[in-house]
């Protein structure tokens, strides 16, 4: 014999069915919209944590080798562009600066003194001239009277002789005229500040001049002075002496080449500082590098090998960094995290985000 009602313990739970219908339904649609959510979003932004602060290093090496006598400026100084920042021993220097003004000056005197005796052999040279043509005005004479039988032939061969004198004589002055003007720049007339010789010799003082102005060193540009030398120390010239590193600092992020399809120059980028983990730091994107890390090095990876291996390559971005007002000292080398917002959106179906 049947109940008309069944035991309490035998009715479907309610609560039951629900959590049921929800695993069933609800969980798996919500894991299915999430799921897509991350698909059609997961294509925007790219990040890295292989990426540094970088800074400009300018090395200060001095025009002129010698001893450090002076150090103007302590290691980690914030310097301006122009500052002194040390001093090499002038007194060699200066030496060779009054040897050159000594070197100037004689050559001066002694194109003075050439010009002198270029216009002194001028009227010997004229002279001469005149006495050739009486010499040869008097041999002319003693030869009409020759004809005439009114002198002897001796006294014909003197006057021809004498003739020949200053013929001779003239030609040696005019020689002699010739080559003063050759060594006073074949311009006589010209100022001794056009001579070759005085040019030399005032290049010499103004590289004397120079070498000695560059006995002080400045900075080249504002930032922080590093690697400072110590006094007494001796610096070559072109050999860096120290660093000036630059207040201006941007990030050069790595990543791997599957990451930047769609990174592009201007595209915001948002940087994480480990030194600085909660400062809210952003930047852009504002130039990738034309070639991979690799292809950089000194000996590039040979690839047409048998056991070749693929493995992804890093390219640099270079990101700018937007000053703010409460922006922390960042120092060149340290350590951070970017991700960019590419902008990108995948599509499924017509569905985008």
């Amino acid at each position: 014999m049947s109940h008309p009602h069944a035991p309490a313990s035998q009715q479907p739970d309610p609560v039951r069915q629900r959590k049921r219908r929800l695993l069933l339904f609800v969980l798996p649609l919500v894991v299915g919209v999430v799921s897509l959510a991350f698909y059609l979003h997961g294509g925007r932004y790219v990040e890295t944590d292989n990426a540094y602060i970088k800074a400009q290093k300018v090395p200060v090496s001095p025009s002129v080798a010698g001893d450090v006598v002076e150090v103007l400026v302590n290691e980690n100084q914030a310097v301006e562009a122009g500052q002194l920042l040390f001093r090499i021993d002038p007194a060699p220097f200066r030496i060779a600066q009054d040897k050159a003004e000594a070197k100037l000056a004689q050559v001066r005197t002694d194109l003075s003194a050439l010009q002198l005796a270029y216009r002194a052999k001028q009227e010997e040279v004229a002279l001469a001239r005149n006495n050739l043509a009486f010499a040869e005005k008097e041999l002319q004479r003693q030869q009409g009277l020759a004809e005439k039988h009114f002198i002897s032939a001796a006294k014909l061969d003197d006057a021809s002789h004498a003739a020949d004198v200053a013929r001779q004589q003239r030609a040696i002055l005019e020689q002699d005229l010739q080559r003063m003007a050759e060594a006073l720049g074949g311009d006589p007339a010209a100022p001794i500040q056009r001579h070759p010789s005085y040019r030399s010799a005032q290049a010499e003082l103004e590289q004397a001049r120079l070498d000695l102005q560059d006995c002080e060193v400045h900075a080249p540009q504002a930032g922080i002075a590093s690697k400072t030398p110590k006094v007494g120390q001796f610096v070559a010239a072109g050999n860096p002496a120290m660093l000036v590193v630059s207040k201006e600092v941007w990030i050069e992020a790595n990543f791997t080449e599957g990451d930047l399809t769609y990174v592009q120059p201007g595209q915001a980028v948002r940087i994480e500082v480990d030194t600085y983990p909660d400062a809210d730091l952003h930047g852009t994107v504002e130039s990738l590098a034309p070639a991979t890390g690799a292809e950089y090095s000194v000996i590039p990876a040979q690839n047409a090998t048998g056991n070749w291996i693929k493995i992804a390559q890093r390219l640099t971005v270079r990101i700018r960094l937007q000053t703010a007002a409460a922006m922390p000292a960042l120092r060149a080398g340290m350590s951070s995290w970017v991700e960019i917002d590419t902008g990108h959106h995948r599509r499924l179906l017509g569905i985008t985000l």
